[in-house]
């Protein structure tokens, strides 16, 4: 790209470089110099926007963080509709069918991206840990509307559909799994506590 010519909304054109890069190569292959390139923009152009290509990672995985933000807001308003079980599977789906799965093997590929999302998200994984905060808030809803048990552990229902989604779509080469065995996991993680009709 010649030198002089503005580019609109740098950021999000280089966040959506990384990650094509991220999906198609992996966190290995992911450096200052693919990204810019995948962008179409001179190296330099990353270096005007961050401290350093980590500190570019950092706002990558905080920015895909808090697109989450709508994410949950759907999930919620979609509480006392449909089936329990398909919501939750429609959410995981979307999770982890995104880019998300490949932010997460990112975050544990790279020590010194970890250490500085620690310095201001200490507890658990990036994104996981948000994706969990979002499945749980859903649940309490649906809890409040008498579709789950009065006793329904929401955190740790949470925390163990986030864990059997990630297992469930990690590894299997950009080929997600089907809707159904999705919704097996779902349906079987929630079979305690769910009182809706099935």
């Amino acid at each position: 790209m010649p030198t002089g010519v503005a580019i609109r909304d740098v950021r999000e054109q280089l966040f959506r470089a990384a990650e094509r890069v991220l999906l198609r190569t992996g966190p290995n292959a992911l450096t200052s110099r693919a990204v810019t390139a995948e962008a179409g923009c001179a190296k330099g152009v990353l270096h005007r926007h961050f401290a350093d290509f980590d500190a570019f990672l950092v706002d990558l995985v905080r920015d895909r963080v808090a697109g989450l933000d709508a994410r949950s807001a759907a999930l919620r308003a979609s509480a006392g509709t449909g089936t329990v079980a398909g919501n939750v599977r429609e959410a995981l789906s979307d999770l982890f069918g995104s880019v998300a799965l490949a932010v997460v093997g990112l975050i544990a590929s790279r020590d010194v991206l970890r250490a500085r999302l620690r310095a201001t998200s200490p507890a658990g994984v990036p994104l996981l840990t948000e994706a969990g905060a979002m499945l749980a808030a859903y649940l309490d809803a649906e809890r409040e509307l008498g579709r789950l048990a009065d006793d329904a552990d929401t955190d740790t229902l949470a925390l163990t559909l986030i864990g059997a989604g990630h297992l469930l779509f990690a590894g299997l080469e950009g080929v997600p799994p089907d809707a159904d065995a999705v919704h097996k996991v779902v349906a079987g993680v929630l079979s305690g506590v769910v009182r809706e009709a099935a």
